[in-house]
């Protein structure tokens, strides 16, 4: 079978929730490489945040960020994963009803980072 790598970013963009659900699967099965885990594992939380790294009010970046990170998140894990396993959570995923779940606490989390920044701007400004 053929591993999808590029395809990804190219044209899975309405394929998109089903590569997020088998992201989601592949980060809770224990046959999955620890890099794999943990990188699917961020960028579902990444996809399923309420909150941008880049918030969207911010011209082409902000829209940037959502059409760039996420895909190349995918493509990565998918080149992370052995191909049968990641062809089973793919089938898996493509036959699931379930969905990707909120976590506030990772809007919460940018938030923090984004005033930490601020805080830091502010600080070097004012020394």
């Amino acid at each position: 079978m053929k591993r999808l790598g590029w395809r990804v970013i190219a044209g899975g963009a309405t394929r998109l929730p089903v590569y997020l659900i088998a992201l989601w699967k592949l980060a809770r099965d224990a046959r999955t490489p620890r890099a794999a885990k943990w990188l699917a594992f961020a960028v579902v939380a990444y996809a399923a945040s309420p909150i941008d790294l880049i918030p969207d009010f911010i011209p082409v970046l902000g829209q940037l960020d959502d059409l760039i990170i996420v895909p190349l998140g995918i493509a990565l894990v998918v080149r992370l994963t052995p191909p049968g396993l990641w062809q089973q959570v793919l089938r898996d995923a493509e036959h699931s009803a379930q969905r990707l779940p909120r976590w506030r606490w990772v809007g919460v989390l940018v938030v923090a980072l984004w005033l930490a920044l601020l805080g830091l701007v502010v600080w070097w400004l004012v020394r």
